[in-house]
C-alpha cells in the first residue's frame, strides 16, 4: 500500500495549505483507490506516523472549526508493512518510519511531484533564491536532488548555502530546545546518534540571537526551505522565508 502522512505540525500551522497538498493527492493518485498498471499507486492520506499521537492536541490546535472537521475525517495512521511506500513532507515521519518499519521505503512529497508528469508549475521568471537544506534531512540525497528540481522546473535561479546537503546543520531554532520525548524513542539513529550538541536548551532570547546571526547572510534574496521548522526559524531571524509548498501550490 502507498500512504501520504499529511503531517501534524504542518499542518495545524498551515492548514489551508495542507487541505490543498492532500486535494492534490486524492485528485491525481486516488485516496483509497486501486489505480491499475500506476507504480506511484492509490494513496491512502493519514496524519501522523504513529497511531494515536496526541490526536486531540492537534485537533484543538485547528485554527478552525472547517479545518478541525476535514482533520478529524482522517484516519490517525497507517498499518505499515515491508514493501509499502510512504510519503510525506515531515522529516520526523519520514526518519520515524525508516528506523520503525524495515522494508516500507519513505520518499519525500517532492519526489513524488518532481516524478508527475502532469503537475502544473508556477513561473517564476527567473527569481533568485537561495535554497536551505535541512539538517533532519541531510542524508536524503534524492529529496534534495527533488527540491532543486522542482525549483528550476517553476524557473528560480538557484544560490547554494556555503553548508549544503550533507554537510548542513540547520533546522531552524527547533535545535536550539528540548525536543518532543517521541523523537529519540522511536528514532534514536537519527535523534540521539546523530545528534550530538543538538536540541540544547536556550531562551527564546537566544534563540532569536542566533537565527539573526545565521540569516543575516541572505540580505533581501527570499531562502526557500522544505521543512516547516526550518521556516520557523528563518522568519525569526528576519530573511524573506518561503516553504517550498507555498511555491508550489
Amino acid at each position: 500500500m502507498n500512504f501520504y502522512i499529511a503531517s501534524c505540525v504542518f499542518t495545524s500551522k498551515y492548514p489551508e495549505l495542507s487541505f490543498r497538498i492532500q486535494n492534490y493527492i486524492r485528485t491525481r493518485f486516488g485516496d483509497q483507490a486501486e489505480v491499475a498498471g500506476d507504480s506511484k499507486g492509490a494513496m491512502n492520506i493519514v496524519r501522523c506516523c504513529v497511531q494515536k499521537y496526541k490526536i486531540q492536541e492537534f485537533e484543538e490546535r485547528m485554527p478552525s472549526e472547517d479545518a478541525r472537521e476535514k482533520w478529524r475525517r482522517l484516519p490517525d495512521s497507517g498499518i505499515f508493512r515491508p514493501g509499502d511506500s510512504v510519503y510525506s513532507l515531515c522529516h520526523n515521519c519520514n526518519n520515524i518510519i525508516d528506523e520503525m518499519h524495515p522494508g516500507v521505503s519513505v520518499f519525500s512529497l517532492w519526489e513524488l511531484i518532481d516524478r508527475d508528469d502532469a503537475f502544473l508549475f508556477p513561473d517564476y521568471h527567473g527569481q533568485e533564491v537561495f535554497v536551505q537544506d535541512c539538517w533532519r534531512s541531510r542524508d536524503r540525497a534524492d529529496e534534495q536532488a527533488a527540491v532543486r528540481s522542482l525549483l528550476e522546473k517553476m524557473h528560480f535561479t538557484i544560490r547554494e548555502t556555503d553548508a549544503n546537503h550533507a554537510e548542513t546543520e540547520f533546522c531552524g531554532n527547533s535545535l536550539y530546545r528540548p525536543q518532543p520525548p517521541r523523537n529519540p524513542k522511536l528514532a534514536p539513529k537519527h535523534y540521539v546518534e546523530g545528534a550530538a550538541g543538538k536540541f540544547v536548551p536556550h531562551t527564546e532570547a537566544e534563540q532569536k540571537r542566533i537565527m539573526e546571526e545565521y540569516c543575516g547572510k541572505f540580505g533581501k534574496i527570499p531562502v526557500v526551505c522544505y521543512c516547516h521548522y526550518c521556516l520557523e526559524g528563518l522568519l525569526l531571524g528576519g530573511a524573506d522565508g518561503k516553504h517550498l509548498a507555498q511555491l508550489l501550490f
